[in-house]
């Protein structure tokens, strides 16, 4: 049985490279700071996704040391996709959901550190305030701010 959510994983080209900014930028924990991982475990865990033999190197970064956390993940011996990531619209994994206090607030903040917004604003939408981004390695974040803080932000509308 299903007992929730556990963590996105974000693959990137330089794990080291991409905790600094999840830290700095974003101002993520480094709840587990960059490792590499192989052998015969991760091999079994694997081996029928990513070419042999399967090494990664990862890290968990987060708001606190709960297990809803992102996963940064780098594989060191596969070649890196040159082709740029999809459309939000495009089937798989579109976007990551980010909760803050104050939209605007933290768009300043974050323009102001160089992150690239994908909208020109912000918007009020069923319930909540959101603006869009995306990290350094075309991975989609939603912020959002909800109206109401006892209520999941799926249940702010209404």
């Amino acid at each position: 049985m299903l007992l929730g959510l556990a963590h996105v994983a974000v693959c990137v080209p330089d794990v080291d490279e991409a905790v600094r900014w999840y830290e700095s930028v974003l101002g993520l924990r480094v709840l587990s700071p960059p490792y590499l991982i192989e052998g015969d475990a991760i091999e079994r865990d694997m081996g029928e996704l990513v070419p042999s033999p399967v090494v990664l190197k990862a890290a968990i970064v987060g708001v606190d040391d709960t297990d809803h956390v992102l996963e940064i993940i780098e594989y060191p011996n596969v070649g890196i996709r040159t082709s740029g990531r999809g459309a939000i619209t495009d089937p798989g994994l579109t976007h990551i959901g980010l909760l803050c206090d104050d939209v605007e607030i933290t768009r300043r903040e974050l323009e102001a550190r160089g992150v690239s917004f994908l909208t020109t604003s912000w918007a009020d939408v069923a319930g909540v305030r959101t603006t869009w981004f995306e990290d350094p390695w075309g991975v989609v974040f939603i912020l959002v701010e909800k109206r109401q803080a006892d209520r999941p932000y799926w249940r702010q509308f209404g």
